[in-house]
């Protein structure tokens, strides 16, 4: 399962069913999973786990130091991938930027062609993003959010879980769960097919609906309006959007044009 011109560094840990492609290098104290396919000529560098059944796609670099002009190189950092990835040919992901840190990476998502994760992403669970998408320092994404091809993301902002990104954004500020965002950090309405999909019902999506209404379509000011709507019950759905609007926000929420 293990190619001859695969390069190993002894210090890591390779269960007995893992493929190295050729030409691929595993250097350092990599942790690999029962299942983990790494393809040919991939590369995982240093303080990286990887979850079972993992695919790490041909080309891949894994691990690599961050961008970050006030990154020490002694600085013991990581990454962590989760179950059931798919990370496709050419992706780059790179380790924390701190003492201690980590990009980390949940279940089951789907990175494809020549995505971008730089330092202390955090990706949650069910997530694909397409090709050539570019995500900056410190990006916290949910789950089931999907990300549009050529799509690039600033660094320390926020997207909702179950949010859709048309492909070419541009985006510098938090998106909101279950929020269409396109062209420069436009709403626009919810992602009603990926709520859909994601089984939530009639009641549940009208209840967004009006949630949205409230917030972004009033004459009230924002801050004002989420205070108003402490006094009433909402559902799980409408209450994570709310939650999550209420939250810290180092970059500002995206708003309909």
């Amino acid at each position: 399962m293990i190619h001859s011109t695969a390069i190993i560094s002894p210090e890591a840990q390779i269960a007995d069913d893992v493929e190295v492609g050729p030409y691929a290098i595993i250097e350092g104290a990599v942790k690999l999973s029962a299942g983990v396919r790494v393809l040919a000529h991939a590369q995982l560098l240093g303080d990286v786990e990887v979850g079972e059944g993992t695919l790490v796609g041909r080309g891949a670099i894994i691990g690599e130091e961050p961008q970050d002009f006030s990154f020490d190189p002694a600085a013991a950092s990581g990454i962590r991938i989760g179950r059931k990835n798919r990370i496709r040919e050419y992706c780059t992901i790179h380790r924390g930027s701190k003492e201690g840190t980590m990009t980390v990476i949940g279940d089951d998502n789907f990175l494809m062609g020549g995505v971008h994760l730089a330092h202390d992403v955090r990706l949650g669970n069910e997530n694909v993003i397409a090709n050539n998408c570019l995500l900056g320092g410190h990006v916290q994404v949910g789950e089931k959010v999907f990300l549009g091809g050529g799509a690039v993301f600033h660094q320390q902002i926020r997207l909702g879980d179950g949010c859709i990104v048309q492909g070419n954004g541009a985006i510098s500020k938090d998106i909101p769960p279950y929020c269409v965002a396109a062209k420069l950090n436009e709403l626009h309405g919810l992602n009603v097919i990926g709520l859909r999909r994601a089984g939530a019902d009639g009641d549940a999506r009208k209840e967004l609906k009006r949630a949205y209404s409230l917030v972004f379509r009033g004459d009230q000011p924002f801050g004002e309006v989420l205070a108003k709507l402490d006094a009433e019950s909402w559902g799980p759905l409408a209450a994570n959007f709310f939650d999550f609007l209420r939250a810290e926000s180092k970059k500002g929420i995206c708003f309909p044009s």
